[in-house]
């Protein structure tokens, strides 16, 4: 128990110094890098089970510690249950009003979006040729959008979370930091704060009975399914629908929930570092770098295409098709006077096609390889 209240308050605090500058994820990225720092010091907590008590003829149960080199994990059920709040944020999102912005542009939009895609696999296939790197965590790691949902789901993929947390998080470093670097040098435009305006408490029940229904029935249909992450995919896919639908009307997930959601997904991910792995990365990472900054180029390619198919500004096309940081291509919208809507919707659009279709995609690829001769 001192073990996780110590993950827990170092979480914390961590989180609110990334939050402080600014962090998306504050607290999955936080999260992250604490339990990795306490799995590898040898102070995080370690998972027990009950087994039945063989002096006992009533057969009643013993709490057993576990072996020391038994890897840390936190309880499937609060990881599930975390999915899910994340699954119903991110259905959220897809607001029918907002990507209504897209108007007519929504199919080369969409086409952009698949090219995207088509890229990120195929930069993830390059990834997986790395000895450190299986095809599966290779593509899902160079994924580009949703990093927090693809770093919830890799696990039940069969992936290496460990390592798509750290690519994942370094590509939306990048893009972050890219962004207002291009939208002023290369554009003229200014960028300017966005305050995010946290939803009332009305939003906020509403939220939690939202979160109720797509838990309660999202994560059992995704098990009937057989959906792999189907704790994460169910709830989104039914939040998606009932924000689309109207359904869920001004229901908001709350920031105090979603910012668990996001610890407990950090900590399962970190708790399963080890110097070892910690190492591997390291060797990755330069490869991983140089294929981020291929997808970045790229991207902006695809938003030229974009703005010569729409007839959208450039700027504003550039905005559309980077490769993540929402929040930085938001304020850069705002400053220079873009079409917000436009941007948002296809962003959040991009985020969707990513979280429902990528990780199958990149599955397939991966058992393709697989099964092709060397």
């Amino acid at each position: 128990m001192r073990r996780w209240l110590l993950l827990g308050v170092l979480t914390a605090v961590a989180t609110l110094a990334l939050e402080i500058v600014d962090v998306d994820a504050a607290a999955l990225f936080a999260g992250l890098v604490v339990a990795a720092i306490l799995a590898i010091a040898g102070l995080a907590p370690l998972p027990r089970h009950r087994r039945r008590d063989p002096a006992d003829p009533a057969g009643g149960e013993v709490t057993v510690d576990p072996a020391p080199d038994t890897p840390p994990i936190v309880p499937r059920p609060v990881f599930v249950a975390s999915q899910g709040v994340l699954g119903v944020f991110i259905g959220t999102m897809a607001d029918s009003q907002t990507l209504s912005g897209l108007g007519s542009s929504w199919f080369p939009v969409l086409v952009i979006g698949v090219a995207t895609l088509l890229l990120s696999v195929a930069c993830g296939a390059l990834l997986g040729l790395h000895r450190d790197v299986d095809p599966l965590t290779g593509s899902l790691a160079l994924v580009a959008g949703g990093a927090s949902g693809l770093v919830a789901l890799t696990r039940e993929f069969g992936g290496d979370e460990r390592m798509v947390a750290v690519i994942q998080y370094l590509r939306v470093a990048l893009v972050t930091v890219t962004i207002p670097v291009v939208a002023s040098g290369v554009f003229g435009a200014t960028s300017s704060a966005v305050e995010e305006v946290p939803p009332s408490w009305a939003d906020q029940g509403l939220g939690l009975l939202l979160l109720a229904v797509c838990l309660g029935a999202g994560i059992p249909a995704g098990r009937l399914l057989r959906l792999p992450a189907g704790g994460l995919l169910g709830p989104l896919a039914l939040s998606t629908v009932a924000e689309l639908t109207g359904i869920a009307g001004d229901a908001a997930v709350s920031p105090i929930l979603l910012t668990v959601a996001y610890a407990v997904i950090g900590w399962q991910a970190g708790l399963g570092f080890t110097v070892d792995r910690l190492r591997a990365i390291g060797r990755v990472l330069p490869f991983a770098l140089l294929l981020i900054l291929v997808i970045g180029v790229v991207s902006a390619l695809l938003g030229v295409a974009l703005s010569a198919w729409t007839g959208e500004s450039m700027l504003d096309c550039y905005l559309a098709t980077t490769p993540g940081g929402i929040y930085a291509v938001l304020a850069a919208a705002v400053g220079a006077g873009g079409n917000v809507a436009f941007v948002v919707a296809a962003q959040i659009l991009r985020v969707l096609l990513m979280l429902f279709v990528a990780p199958f995609a990149a599955r397939a690829a991966s058992r393709r390889r697989g099964a092709a001769p060397n």
